[in-house]
């Protein structure tokens, strides 16, 4: 089986968790002996490659420089679906279309109808999650396109059960339409083999016991929380200091917090940081922390799992899926500086018990996180896709007249101009 994957980030280009995501699917995928190619943003040389067996196909978005990120997305999505179409009309054998969030969706639209390819679509999150609301017309667009995606997709894929009903509530979509499949781990990829004394050096002073934070700095990650507790826990734990990794449009903000409260002495953002660096950085960490104020599946805690870190995480949304309170790691109020500290506390100076939560986050990871388990049940829903007789003559539609046909999945613009109707935008 070939399948085309479509995701705006893939590494070496690392903002959120898709890029992980999207690489450890496929790469799992690929030793199940699927054909993954994906498309994905070139950031940076080389524009085709072949990663892990994964077919790469980076493109860079149109002329100039756009005026803003919406216009960003869009010439994205016309550079992907021009090499999408290169591809699909090179090589035959396609038999699926798989993209990634919202970023993706005119490309991935386009190229369904043009090549008959069922779509599927993978929600990491939404809009309307992200900010609480959709208050502001570039909220509201992403919030129609995102719809419009779960509209096109024959069937929806959700990492967790939160986002399971965050959807089927903000997109009106059939129960029958989501499939909940889990994210992975791949253990190796967060475990080192030995300390790096140099950067532990610059980073980490003797003796301190470091709260390590990674992941994009934006209000909905908490970082100001997890700045507004240190002083409580310093009260308790001297030796405590935070490392925030990671970069983003609240990162100026947090800056600013960090002086006023006076900790800079405590603190130090370390900004965007490689893997090597972040492998070390849990490894030499005493816990680490992420006080998400949503969340919809929670990766981050999966790798500090992997890490044998032990976490204290926000009590929301996938994390609560994931982090079983007291046993593979701690959870706090979200939003609550003063709980958030209390984990810590509790996590720090209780003898016996980082080592009880990474016996059981360790077993865990094994046991439910697998990226092959995550891979096979991905396929499997290729398979049954395929399978059905809509699918089959789908496909038997390719290329008989040259225009644009509807899908199976669609009922016509009645159905589609009520569906858009009762679409919740505010």
């Amino acid at each position: 089986m070939k399948v085309l994957m479509l995701s705006w980030e893939f590494p070496p280009f690392n903002v959120g968790g898709i890029s992980q995501h999207v690489y450890e699917l496929s790469r799992a995928m690929v030793e199940q002996q699927i054909e993954v190619h994906v498309i994905t943003n070139a950031s940076s040389p080389p524009y085709e490659e072949e990663m892990d067996g994964i077919k790469v196909h980076r493109v860079l978005p149109y002329h100039g420089n756009p005026v803003n990120f919406l216009s960003w997305v869009h010439q994205f999505n016309f550079a992907m679906m021009e090499r999408g179409a290169s591809l699909l009309n090179r090589e035959p054998g396609f038999k699926i279309i798989h993209a990634h969030d919202w970023l993706t969706a005119y490309a991935a639209r386009g190229l369904k109808h043009i090549f008959h390819l069922p779509l599927i679509s993978t929600v990491h999150a939404t809009e309307y999650g992200r900010n609480g609301g959709l208050f502001t017309e570039e909220q509201k667009f992403i919030g129609e396109v995102e719809w419009w995606l779960t509209f096109e997709a024959w069937k929806i894929i959700c990492c967790s059960g939160f986002m399971e009903e965050e959807v089927k509530g903000l997109f009106n979509l059939p129960d029958d339409k989501i499939r909940v499949i889990p994210n992975g781990i791949r253990p190796a990829a967060f475990q080192v083999d030995e300390t790096d004394y140099e950067l532990k050096e610059r980073f980490i002073p003797e003796g301190e016991k470091p709260v390590f934070f990674v992941g994009r700095l934006v209000r909905e990650k908490g970082v100001q929380y997890l700045l507004q507790a240190l002083p409580l826990i310093r009260e308790h734990i001297p030796e405590a200091r935070l490392i925030v990794a990671g970069t983003g449009p609240h990162e100026e903000e947090l800056r600013r917090l960090c002086t006023s409260m006076g900790l800079e002495d405590y603190v130090h953002f370390v900004g965007y940081i490689d893997n090597h660096t972040r492998n070390q950085l849990y490894h030499l960490s005493s816990v680490a922390a992420f006080p998400s104020l949503y969340e919809p599946f929670g990766l981050v805690a999966l790798e500090a799992m992997a890490a044998e870190t032990p976490a204290v995480v926000g009590d929301v949304g996938g994390f609560r899926e994931v982090v079983r309170h007291g046993v593979n790691g701690l959870r706090a109020l979200p939003g609550n500086a003063e709980h958030l500290a209390e984990q810590i506390i509790h996590l720090l100076s209780t003898p016996g018990l980082s080592e009880k939560l990474r016996e059981n986050a360790s077993r865990d990871i094994r046991d439910k996180y697998s990226w092959k388990g995550v891979a096979q049940s991905t396929v499997s829903l290729y398979r049954e896709i395929l399978s059905r007789p809509e699918a089959e003559e789908w496909l038997r539609m390719a290329g008989k007249d040259g225009s644009l046909h509807r899908s199976a999945s669609e009922t016509g613009e009645e159905s589609y101009r009520r569906a858009r109707r009762d679409m919740p935008v505010s």
